[in-house]
């Protein structure tokens, strides 16, 4: 079962900073890693009615979305006031201003974590993702566009399921059937650690209980892929650039080796490059390449797993056939 590939194509986000993205060099590196095979590009938008201005990670990132590659657009509630009336009309423009170059739309990040990075913190969240995705699939279907409609959370390990249940109850039948996808974020060994001996079984483990046990307790049919919407593992502070792309291979070869049986279908990295390469921490150095855009070895790793295992574009596909039916005459 051939993987859409995907990154986020920056190394800052809204709160790691370091030198400036370079987006020339962005390109020319995003060219070099999927070549001719289709690409998602990841790009966050922060909404918040007490802080207007949209924050944006990577700045602009419909930029990189050219050629055979698309954008993946997440639209973070940042809002910690109950009307929805901005952050509503501002899933549908953002959505029209962008539909020429959408691949999917995802309404809120992490909804069900209130650390960092996560949307959860703020009240309304749980009505912004599920009147967020109604109106996404709306604007979507008027504007006839080719564009997928998703949600993400991260790992629930509680027996209850509590925020996966509490949201098959609050958006019922209506919101699981606008639903084009459900993404997972997951660091294994970042923020816990996990034996290197044990790490591939963790992580099919891992995969099969969001399927089972999280996606299962909220509604989601099997049949809405699954999508790995960020995944990393940083070097820095006693961690190799080699088992870096050690990581990278098992954890990409697991998921193509569950794509059928759990029906995932997308896997995006995170990220391009370092935030800071020479900032000896962790958080600084999740990138396929340094700060510097210096390839470490995942880079190459990655590119050749896309390769291998992505899927091809619709061009590539047609003149497959067509040569194949010219051999058979």
């Amino acid at each position: 079962m051939p993987i859409d590939f995907g990154i986020y194509p920056g190394g800052l986000s809204i709160a790691v900073d370091g030198p400036a993205e370079d987006p020339q060099r962005i390109g020319a590196a995003l060219d070099d890693l999927h070549g001719d095979r289709p690409f998602l590009v990841r790009g966050y938008l922060h909404y918040s009615d007490a802080a207007p201005g949209s924050p944006q990670a990577p700045p602009e990132p419909e930029r990189y979305a050219t050629g055979r590659r698309r954008l993946d657009l997440v639209l973070c509630f940042r809002e910690p006031g109950e009307d929805l009336t901005g952050w509503l009309g501002f899933v549908r423009e953002r959505i029209r201003r962008h539909a020429p170059v959408l691949a999917k739309v995802q309404i809120a990040e992490e909804p069900d974590n209130a650390g960092p990075g996560g949307d959860g913190e703020f009240p309304a969240v749980r009505r912004a993702l599920i009147e967020g995705v109604l109106a996404a699939r709306d604007e979507v279907a008027r504007l006839g566009a080719d564009v997928l409609v998703g949600c993400n959370s991260t790992l629930a390990f509680d027996p209850g399921q509590a925020y996966w249940t509490g949201l098959a109850e609050a958006g019922g039948d209506e919101f699981r059937d606008a639903l084009d996808y459900v993404g997972l974020d997951f660091f294994p060994d970042v923020f816990r650690p996990v034996p290197a001996e044990s790490f591939a079984e963790t992580v099919a483990g891992v995969l099969r209980h969001f399927r089972r046990e999280s996606l299962g307790a909220g509604g989601i049919p099997g049949d809405v892929p699954m999508h790995v919407t960020e995944h990393g593992w940083p070097t820095g502070a006693g961690r190799s650039p080699a088992r870096q792309a050690e990581v990278l291979e098992t954890v990409v070869r697991i998921v193509d080796a569950a794509a059928e049986e759990l029906n995932i279908d997308t896997y995006e990295h995170f990220d391009l490059r370092d935030a800071d390469s020479d900032v000896d921490d962790p958080m600084f150095q999740f990138g396929l390449m340094t700060s510097d855009y210096r390839p470490k070895p995942a880079f190459e790793t990655y590119r050749r797993l896309i390769t291998e295992l992505g899927r091809e574009s619709t061009a590539d596909r047609r003149a497959g056939r067509a040569s194949s039916e010219a051999e058979r005459r």
